[in-house]
């Protein structure tokens, strides 16, 4: 009987999937091309067939931004696709040629090939992939509108300030001058209010930093939002109906709670429960009940409660696979949004290292605060016996004690080095502000 549903159900599905690996090196390649055709039609019907400007003005800026996502979208499938071609061609063998052969699978001929990547090459080797759009680009090499931040000193808009490369920044923030910087920044705004550009330039650099706002505002939401439905989703379709199938056929032999303390917490429910009926039967407010009546009441109650914490059992068993699920999305997100990441990173500091120096004390302190004040303690339990409870796991009192005795004076060390290591260079008044407001 196995040996029949292993030929009936079973081998025509792993036939099935052995074709289509061995149609992979071609399926992919056909994408690529796909996909390179896709973009060069773009070029050909709006920009007479030259490469794609994204900070041209014959359209609009909604447009050159739908051109722009468009391309993008486009360049990242033929790389991963591209990718699938080389790691598939690597593994063909002659044996696997042979197999093809006999299942009726041809591929197409060396010549088609090379001119499908030489194709593919002309196409994308105008934006190199490492310059999908013109944004990100300009902000992996740091030529965005970098807000110094020593110049808190300087009340003029950030749009004004020069284009700064990532080691001159680093320079002055570790050198120290002859004469005072601020002589300096005013030689140099007065040169740039002079320059006949300026206004050109400070259009641009708006532009810049408008787009990379949208960037970095969309990335965030994107971290946030595809993790949580990844979870629901994968809970609802994927996770939940296999525990749910599991703990149905099963019902008998799996266990109602996870942990005794789930036990426990049953058992005082039913305690209260029966303890109630009996009050009430003493102050004569509800029917008198005869044993029998009383047993089978708190019978019925039993049920129900080991219902309802099965439910809890199985919903804690859910939560742990949809956020190992969830975790993997956004490893994932982080380590294929290098430029995402770098733009996120620049307009962190352009926000941070903008603000005035009360408010980036108030901020450090009350982060300070929360995470290791000496209150913290109590945020701390709290938040570790949720976990435990999403989990289903048993609050471990002596780890949660240890825990909170060494990790808040982790983190209280993290922020002090922080503090007297970098933001003391770059920002020495901010610090001194803090050490005030503290005091």
């Amino acid at each position: 009987m196995i040996s029949s549903v292993f030929r009936q159900k079973i081998y025509p599905f792993l036939v099935r999937a052995y074709q289509w690996y061995l149609r992979t090196s071609e399926r992919s390649l056909d994408q690529a091309y796909t996909e390179a055709l896709q973009i060069k039609a773009i070029e050909d019907e709006h920009f007479n067939g030259n490469k794609i400007d994204f900070d041209s003005t014959r359209y609009s800026r909604s447009v050159m931004d739908y051109f722009e996502s468009d391309v993008k979208k486009h360049l990242k499938i033929i790389r991963m696709r591209l990718t699938e071609f080389k790691a598939s061609r690597l593994f063909l063998n002659d044996k696997n040629e042979k197999a093809a052969r006999e299942f009726g699978i041809e591929y197409p001929h060396l010549s088609l090939i090379l001119e499908k990547l030489k194709f593919i090459d002309e196409v994308t080797g105008k934006y190199k992939f490492d310059e999908i759009h013109t944004n990100d680009s300009k902000v992996a090499n740091n030529s965005l509108t970098i807000v110094e931040p020593s110049r808190n000193q300087l009340k003029q808009p950030n749009l004004s300030v020069p284009k700064l490369n990532s080691q001159s920044v680093t320079s002055k923030t570790n050198t120290t001058g002859v004469l005072p910087r601020s002589i300096f920044n005013t030689f140099t705004r007065l040169q740039i209010e002079l320059d006949p550009k300026a206004e050109q330039d400070v259009v641009k650099n708006f532009r810049t930093t408008q787009r990379r706002t949208i960037i970095s505002v969309r990335f965030i939401l994107l971290l946030i939002i595809v993790p949580i439905l990844t979870h629901q989703l994968s809970k609802a379709l994927v996770v939940g109906p296999i525990v749910d199938r599991f703990f149905d056929r099963n019902s008998e032999k799996t266990t109602v709670f996870l942990n005794y303390e789930m036990e426990e917490e049953a058992l005082q429910e039913l305690e209260r429960f029966e303890e109630r009926i009996k009050f009430n039967n003493l102050l004569g407010t509800s029917e008198l009940l005869s044993p029998e009546q009383l047993e089978s009441e708190v019978k019925t109650k039993a049920r129900e409660i080991a219902e309802e914490f099965r439910g809890a059992s199985s919903n804690a068993i859910k939560n742990v696979f949809a956020d190992i699920l969830s975790v993997v999305t956004f490893t994932w997100l982080l380590l294929t949004s290098k430029r995402e990441i770098a733009v996120l990173k620049d307009f962190f500091d352009h926000v941070v290292y903008g603000l005035s120096d009360s408010a980036k004390a108030f901020i450090i302190i009350l982060f300070t605060d929360i995470f290791v004040g000496f209150h913290s303690p109590h945020g701390w339990e709290v938040i570790l016996d949720g976990i435990s409870r999403h989990w289903g796991l048993p609050a471990n009192h002596d780890f949660i004690f240890l825990f909170i005795a060494t990790f808040p004076v982790i983190l209280d060390t993290i922020f002090k080095y922080w503090i007297f290591r970098y933001l003391n260079r770059i920002s020495p008044s901010a610090v001194a502000t803090y050490h005030n407001m503290n005091e």
